[in-house]
Order: structure tokens, then sequence, then C-alpha cells
């Protein structure tokens, strides 16, 4: 595909954020994300350029994280009226700053069509055998990217190192991560927001395939939040709808416009999380980068301009200006 910010935009990836000592915040590292504790109550969620596919870090894709935070911030307006969510304000185009709260160890994953390339996926484990996912039972003789017969609801532990499993709703509730009642309130809330991505993304041209969320509980008021990111394309997967038919049809791969491009290629090298990654060669994380811009541009309807200059300095600065605008650092 083509893109015009492809060949416009410098290509320099923001591998970290990195911020002077006086400013005194603490940094934790994520693998896409460097976090930056103010106080209390407040963090800033720094996306940096970094890729991760299969729990580890494979690569670099210009602007990514500024994709990442503008994309979720989009989002996070078009469904709070479905859910509270953890979103102060954008601070830069890489930067968010988000109320703390405290984070509940479930990612709920929310499936469509029955695909993936991980080993948590919904695919291999069909392929494995598996057929009962959530309170659905898949026929046997399903294809690869089939949509499901219903949507399904498949979470899976949010593992602070190491891969995130697959958890039964008995299981999570008897493990006391969550009660029944509020397991049942994730659910319908998780339903809820997919079927808002889904006609949006319908109306875009694209198809939602699957998606995770990941929720909080407020530190005053105890309620549910929606937190981390919504419908990008790092936590959910995106296809072309006008070539969805005719590729099921010849049992090829969709057109994809999200992070599983890249995942794919690393698949096709042999490489599913062990060992050193392959180099991801300049025209495969050009491409990821141009389909990462059409994902934003298709749902925003809006250009991506993307933040050029010495992106370390003006982060650094940005921050510096807000912290002395709200907490007179």
């Amino acid at each position: 595909m083509s893109n015009e910010f492809v060949n416009q935009a410098p290509l320099i990836p923001l591998q970290s954020i990195e911020l002077p000592d006086e400013l005194g915040l603490k940094k934790e590292q994520g693998k896409v994300r460097d976090v930056f504790i103010v106080g209390e109550d407040i963090i800033l969620l720094g996306a940096t350029d970094r890729l991760s596919a299969f729990d580890r870090q494979v690569g670099l894709v210009p602007n990514r994280g500024q994709i990442l935070t503008e994309l979720s911030a989009w989002w996070f307006e078009k469904t709070k009226d479905i859910i509270p969510n953890h979103m102060l304000e954008v601070i830069d185009p890489n930067v968010m700053a988000v109320k703390k709260c405290e984070r509940i160890g479930l990612e709920m994953i929310v499936r469509a069509h029955l695909t993936g390339s991980t080993s948590t996926s919904n695919w291999k484990r069909y392929q494995d055998g598996i057929r009962q996912f959530g309170l659905v039972t898949l026929p046997d003789g399903m294809k690869k990217n089939e949509i499901l017969p219903y949507i399904i609801v498949d979470p899976t532990t949010k593992a602070a190192v190491g891969h995130d499993e697959n958890m039964s709703q008995e299981e999570i509730i008897n493990s006391g991560i969550v009660s029944s009642s509020e397991y049942d309130r994730l659910v319908g809330i998780s339903r809820a927001l997919f079927a808002r991505g889904r006609r949006i993304a319908d109306e875009a041209g694209l198809i939602l395939v699957d998606t995770k969320y990941e929720f909080g509980r407020d530190l005053e008021t105890n309620e549910l939040v929606l937190i981390d990111e919504v419908h990008t394309p790092d936590s959910s997967r995106y296809w072309k709808k006008d070539t969805y038919d005719e590729r099921l049809r010849n049992g090829q791969e969709q057109d994809i416009y999200d992070k599983e491009f890249v995942r794919l290629w690393l698949v096709y090298q042999g490489y599913k999380g062990e060992g050193p990654s392959p180099v991801i060669p300049d025209d495969i994380v050009t491409e990821a980068r141009a389909r990462y811009i059409y994902t934003y541009e298709q749902l925003t309807r809006s250009k991506f301009a993307p933040a050029l200059g010495d992106r370390k300095q003006e982060i650094a600065a940005n921050i510096r200006s807000w912290l002395a605008n709200k907490h007179g650092r």
C-alpha cells in the first residue's frame, strides 16, 4: 500500500523517553510504554515506537507510539458513555496523563473471528482440538479467519512477566481476581465496547476482528474504569472490509492493518518468541508504519500529522511545562 507520509516524515523512531533527574519522576519501563509516576494519583503513559510481539521487543516502527496515544484518546472519547476511563489529557503526541487506578489482573479479549498467530489465539487453540471458548462451543471444520457464530469473550491473565494465560470464568472467580458480579459487569462492558468499535470500524471500511480491554478500579470510588489503550492497532486486529470475502474464499491471509502484519512476518521467518528475534527489514517497517497510519486515518477520518523534530527533547519540554502548570514544579 502507499501513504503520503511514508516518504515525507523522517523515519527516526522513538526508542525511549528520558526525563531530567531534576523533575523527580520515577520511571517504569514496559515493552512499549515508558511510565512516569506523578505523585500518588497521576501516571504519565509515554508510548514509544518499540514494537513487541510474542511478549518480546522485536523492533521499532516510527510514529507508532504517537498513533497509539492519539488513537486511544480518540476512542476514549467515543466510549466514555459506556464506561469511564482513566484519561486526563494528552500532554504530548506520545504522552497521556491518566488517573492512577487499581489494575485488575485480567485482559478481557473479545473475538468475532477464528484467527490469530499467538499461543493464546482462538485459532491456535482450535487447531489443538479445543472447541469450548467461554460459553460458546465451536463446530468442527471451521477455517482460519471465519466469522464466529457468536461473539466470544475470552479472558487471559495479565502477566507482569512472561506469557498471558487463558482462564475460564470459574478459574477467574475462584482466584479472587474479581467477584462473580464484577466479572459479569466486565463481560457486559466488554461486549458493549466491542459492539461500538465494530460499528465505527465498519463505517470506516474496516473489520474490528478482535481486541483486548483492560480495567481498573477508581482509587476513590472503587468504580470500574477502562484503562491502558483501546481499539488501537496494537491491542486489536483490523482487516480491510471490502477484500474479506474474496480472501476467505481463496484461503488467503486477510488484508491486515495492525500489529499482526509484523507478527505474521516473524512467523514466516520461523520466529515465535524463542531466542533472539530476526531483524525486521526496512521495507517491512515502512509498510507496518503505513498500515498503522491507514487505520488511524480511516477510523478518525482525519489526516495523521506526524510529530517532527527532536522528539526526546520535545517530550521532555512538554512534560516539564505540564508539571509546572499543574503541579508548580
